[in-house]
């Protein structure tokens, strides 16, 4: 599974390059450089003060055995001028053990000043090319963000940045539904034309379409049959009563009859 895993090794470094490429922000990147520069430059400026403090403080303890080497060979002098010789002979060997001690110290302090001069230099050096960095830094920040705004720009005028490619989406998304809804109603209406829905308000009766249609053809039957039998039982004196029956005229049922009601009763023959 060698080969397995080094390939998933690379997939995962890969996925997660593109996931940090996308989320690197330039600007942020530089101003990230530039205050590590600003960091590492405080380092050494510290460092220059330390190395300042130890060769100080040789220098201070230099002072001291200059001094005690003054007064060996003041003591010297003073026993030898008594004419105490073996006196004389032990503050002189004495300052010869301190001057040993001041030629070391003399040394060191000499070393600290070549670290200070050496840390000195490489601060002004690094203090330049910080400076030079951030001129930079502002440089490429200014031409990165007209890049990004003509961008933005450019984009928001052909219409292929995400937003307006989401804008398009749902310009498109509603013209879809619209034509959709459209064709619905032109086919409802031409549904609703042929007959094809049914009436809701006759659920309850149970009629489908053909039985509306089979009972109204049997109503219109009977209304004539029932047409043809009272004009079979009224007679011939129908046709002249319909005029007026038509005029709103009321009609009695003696002048029904065929009496003449100011004739008096009728007689036989």
């Amino acid at each position: 599974m060698p080969g397995l895993t080094g390939r998933t090794s690379t997939v995962i470094k890969a996925k997660i390059s593109k996931l940090l490429d996308r989320a690197e922000d330039p600007a942020e990147t530089l101003e990230y450089t530039y205050q590590k520069q600003l960091e590492q430059l405080q380092n050494v400026k510290k460092g220059i003060a330390d190395v300042v403090t130890a060769k100080k403080r040789l220098q201070l303890q230099e002072e001291k055995i200059q001094q005690q080497v003054v007064k060996l060979d003041t003591q010297a002098r003073q026993a030898l001028a008594a004419g105490q010789e073996e006196l004389a002979r032990t503050a002189l060997e004495r300052k010869n053990g301190v001057q040993s001690e001041l030629q070391s110290l003399d040394q060191q302090i000499a070393e600290l000043q070549g670290q200070q001069d050496q840390m000195t230099a490489a601060e002004q050096k690094l203090r330049t090319q910080i400076e030079q960095f951030r001129s930079k830094k502002e440089i490429i920040k200014a031409q990165y963000s007209a890049a990004e705004a003509q961008v933005k720009i450019g984009e928001a005028a052909t219409g292929v940045g995400d937003s307006m490619a989401d804008v398009g989406l749902a310009m498109q998304r509603a013209i879809d539904k619209t034509e959709q809804m459209k064709a619905r109603a032109s086919a409802v209406q031409e549904l609703e034309a042929a007959g094809t829905f049914q009436d809701f308000t006759q659920l309850g009766s149970g009629e489908d379409d053909i039985d509306r249609q089979l009972r109204e053809l049997s109503s219109s039957s009977e209304v004539d049959a029932e047409l043809a039998r009272m004009k079979a039982e009224l007679g011939p004196g129908t046709a002249s009563a319909a005029p007026e029956l038509a005029a709103g005229e009321p009609a009695d049922a003696e002048t029904v009859a065929g009496e003449d009601p100011a004739a008096g009763p009728a007689t036989g023959a």
